[in-house]
């Protein structure tokens, strides 16, 4: 107790001490990770996301009823075909080295994203055969095959374009010095301590621009960032606890700002790619016993007090794609052990479960750990470095790797990255020739009964095989001081900072 009171007053002292330094102008947003690469090629942590908000414009956004809206673009034309995207850009826009944003630059970009090395945004962009300059301000994305998906994928990274002077002269360091034609731009990073950016003068919108600086600082622990933001050391942080709701909405200086989130927290399981080769990668029935021994409603009141939302599918129950024939399934400790029997295996079963520092995820990790036990299986925590978990993930270091996915408006964006073989995010090495089949299938078909139905089919599926355990979708709980005007919060969980105003 002792270590954390003096940690948790270092921390607020340390935050504090830098208010006095920045000016009245300076935007305070307290992270609850430090993020991966600031490369939209690369990244691929939601907390990144939140971030690149600030410093890099994408070609498309989505406003507060989910639909997309121009940004760097002005408008899109598809073929009557479906193959291809004619897109016109906005004139006039410069990145932040003074290089003009065109046609050229976007095509760059793009191509880049499609197939720059360790890309994770090349299976977003699958669909893409090539990218054709029609005139300096209009590109034409000419398909391979349609792709329903395109265009919700350019409101996200894919859509993000960067200078490709910076690009040059960077190479794969790009994410160190990044350059974009955002209303920011990059100072300097801090590995695990801040990120700072500054005002564009030059920037296309730049007259609903009103603050000076952003600087995010990530503070794992909820219960230091929460302090900092009731001290006045931050002005705004993402993640609260579900726990401290009532005590954001009980003061009177702080705002809370919630949504509905598009993505899930799940357990990946490592199926293809198990070194140790364990049951649970080994059988399905293994899986679906683990799956059954999770009593989700329970976990939601426990760690979350209710406030979420319980799950079993890549979206959320109230998602036009969310699949009502197949309910979450009450826990079934009994049909668990059956399952095990028939999978001829003995318990207990050892499982290496992967998780991120943080105490929810800790918290999460805690329940599921004491609710498998009792159907069989001896669950070993292991808390590692949050952009680390990442790094661990992709070379295939775990048996389970729990996950917070923030989501995207289209179901493609929740499940192709992760469920289909060979995808740059399926961690899992998972591979099922039907799922692949149909996920194809549903990337190129517009019709949503047609597509709805292709989902059902792949729900059934991974319901099966259970390569991703879903257990519940968050409610985006984000809180600021009454100084900061302006701020919405969107069901994608990133922080606008058009429009934002400090008193």
């Amino acid at each position: 107790m002792r270590n954390w009171r003096s940690a948790l007053v270092a921390a607020a002292f340390t935050v504090s001490f830098g208010a006095v330094a920045h000016a009245q102008t300076t935007l305070r947003v307290g992270l609850a990770e430090d993020p991966d690469m600031l490369d939209p090629s690369l990244g691929r942590t939601y907390v990144g996301r939140i971030v690149f908000s600030a410093f890099c414009d994408k070609l498309f956004d989505i406003d507060e009823k989910l639909n997309v809206v121009p940004q760097l673009a002005l408008s899109h034309e598809t073929s009557a075909d479906g193959k291809a995207m004619t897109i016109k850009l906005r004139p006039g826009v410069k990145f932040h080295d003074g290089e003009p944003l065109d046609a050229e630059a976007a095509k760059f970009s793009i191509e880049r994203h499609m197939n720059m090395p360790g890309s994770f945004r090349k299976s977003e962009l699958a669909s893409v055969d090539h990218v054709e300059v029609v005139d300096p301000l209009t590109i034409r994305l000419v398909l391979k095959t349609p792709f329903a998906p395109l265009l919700s994928q350019l409101t996200d990274r894919s859509g993000m374009i960067m200078s490709p002077k910076a690009v040059r002269e960077e190479g794969d360091k790009f994410g160190l010095h990044p350059v974009c034609a955002g209303p920011y731009k990059f100072v300097e990073r801090v590995q695990q301590d801040r990120m700072v950016f500054e005002k564009f003068a030059d920037y296309w919108n730049k007259d609903n621009v009103f603050i000076d600086k952003i600087v995010y600082q990530p503070i794992v622990d909820a219960t230091v960032r929460l302090a900092n933001l009731k001290s006045g050391g931050l002005d705004l942080v993402d993640r609260v606890l579900a726990t401290d709701i009532k005590d954001v909405r009980d003061d009177k200086n702080l705002v809370l700002a919630t949504a509905p989130e598009l993505g899930y927290l799940g357990l990946t399981i490592n199926v293809g790619r198990d070194k140790a080769k364990g049951p649970l990668s080994q059988s399905e029935k293994v899986r679906q016993a683990l799956d059954l021994s999770i009593d989700r409603e329970a976990l939601n009141q426990v760690v979350f007090n209710g406030e979420f939302t319980a799950g079993n599918q890549w979206v959320p129950p109230l998602h036009p794609y969310y699949q009502k024939a197949f309910p979450v399934r009450p826990r079934d400790v009994a049909k668990a052990k059956a399952l095990l029997k028939e999978a001829g295996v003995t318990p207990p079963i050892s499982v290496d479960y992967m998780i991120p520092k943080g105490a929810e995820y800790e918290a999460i990790a805690q329940v599921v750990q004491s609710m498998a036990a009792e159907a069989g299986f001896d669950i070993k925590i292991r808390v590692v470095e949050f952009a680390t978990t990442f790094k661990q993930a992709q070379a295939g270091e775990f048996q389970i790797f729990q996950i917070n996915w923030s989501g995207r408006i289209d179901p493609d964006g929740n499940s192709y990255v992760f469920l289909h073989s060979g995808a740059p995010q399926n961690d899992g090495g998972y591979s099922n020739p039907e799922a692949d089949k149909v996920m194809e299938e549903a990337r190129a078909i517009a019709d949503p009964a047609q597509r709805s139905a292709l989902y059902e089919k792949l729900t059934k599926v991974v319901l099966n095989d259970e390569p991703i355990i879903y257990l519940f979708h968050r409610k985006l709980l984000f809180a600021h001081t009454k100084k900061l005007e302006g701020y919405k919060q969107l069901p994608d969980g990133l922080v606008r900072v058009i429009g934002l105003k400090l008193k």
